[in-house]
Parts: C-alpha cells; sequence; structure tokens
C-alpha cells in the first residue's frame, strides 16, 4: 500500500471545527438543486393576472406594485443564480479524484436514481468504502463551495446570561446576582 494522498482543502481546514452533518445537508441540497435544473432546465414563473375587487388604501408612497417587472427580474436573476452554482460545483468536481467524481455523480447527480449498494456493486467495492470515499468527497465539496457550517462554542456571557435568567431568585436580587457572575 502506498501513501494515502491528503486532500488540500482537507488538510487547510482540518483545525477548524465543523460541523458535518450541517455541511453534509447543505451540500446534498445544493446537489439536489444542480441535478434538477441541469435535467430540467430553468421553469421560469409567470405573472398572475388576478383581479383584486377589493379597494387598496395606501399611504403616501406613491409607490406602484408592478407585477410583470418583478416578475421578469425574479426569472432572470434565479436563472443566472443556478447556472452559477452548476458552473461552481462542476469547478469542485474538478478537485476530486476520479472515483469520488464518481462516486458523486451516481450518488446524486444521475438521473437514474439507482441505490448506492447498486453503485458499489457496479464499481467493485465494498459498501463501507463507498460510504467513506462519499463522506469525503462530500467534505471537499462543502469547503470548495463554501458550504461548510462552522460550529459555534458557546461563549462565556451566554452561559451566564442563561444562569441570569433561571437563578436570581436564589440570591435575593437580581443585582446581588449580577454582581456574583461578574467575569474578571
Amino acid at each position: 500500500m502506498g501513501r494515502k494522498r491528503s486532500n488540500i482543502f482537507l488538510t487547510v481546514f482540518e483545525t477548524m471545527p465543523i460541523d458535518y452533518a450541517a455541511s453534509r445537508a447543505a451540500v446534498e441540497k445544493r446537489l439536489e438543486e444542480v441535478r434538477q435544473y441541469r435535467q430540467v432546465g430553468f421553469i421560469r414563473q409567470e405573472a398572475g393576472m388576478t383581479v383584486n375587487y377589493e379597494p387598496r388604501y395606501h399611504g403616501t408612497t406613491n409607490l406602484v406594485s408592478k407585477p410583470a417587472e418583478q416578475t421578469a427580474i425574479r426569472n432572470v436573476d434565479r436563472e443566472a443564480e443556478l447556472l452559477r452554482k452548476s458552473e461552481l460545483l462542476d469547478k469542485a468536481m474538478g478537485g476530486l479524484t476520479k472515483i469520488q467524481r464518481e462516486v458523486i455523480e451516481r450518488s446524486y447527480l444521475d438521473d437514474e436514481g439507482e441505490y448506492d449498494f447498486i453503485s458499489c456493486g457496479e464499481m467493485g467495492i465494498s459498501d463501507r468504502t463507498y460510504r467513506r470515499i462519499k463522506a469525503d468527497a462530500i467534505r471537499i465539496l462543502a469547503v470548495a463551495m463554501k458550504l461548510e457550517v462552522y460550529e459555534v462554542p458557546e461563549r462565556l456571557e451566554d452561559k451566564l446570561e442563561d444562569k441570569l435568567e433561571e437563578s436570581p431568585r436564589m440570591f435575593g436580587n437580581r443585582e446581588r446576582f449580577e454582581e456574583l457572575c461578574k467575569v474578571k
């Protein structure tokens, strides 16, 4: 066996506390969004033409509602955003190894929707190896697409505030409790 290649994305960000479950959910959501965009394309939203018979009382803002204009702007912006996300995913997939890229494409981007254990058999690897490769690839994609979610350590002031809310009765009054809890 040779030395395991380490990915630059994982070595740079190893020391930062990353919430892997939330990061994985964000990457899976992005992969699903891009898969739908690539398969179906962008579905434009149309302006509604429902007449409203109720009186509309406006203030002195002199603003006029422009639903057709707002819908056109929303359509153009959303399509550009989806195209940008698709291109970013392509760039991030370029940073994966060949087998990681194949695992991600089979699991998330193919339109066949086959189960992971079927893909394992076709690729000739075990289920455990497949899941390990998939988890590594998702971590790399999270960092490459800037979707990683960092764990926020609890601050001491937050803990004291929680105690302040639940325990002032123990000390008789709030001022005395605050005096005792001051951080020096």
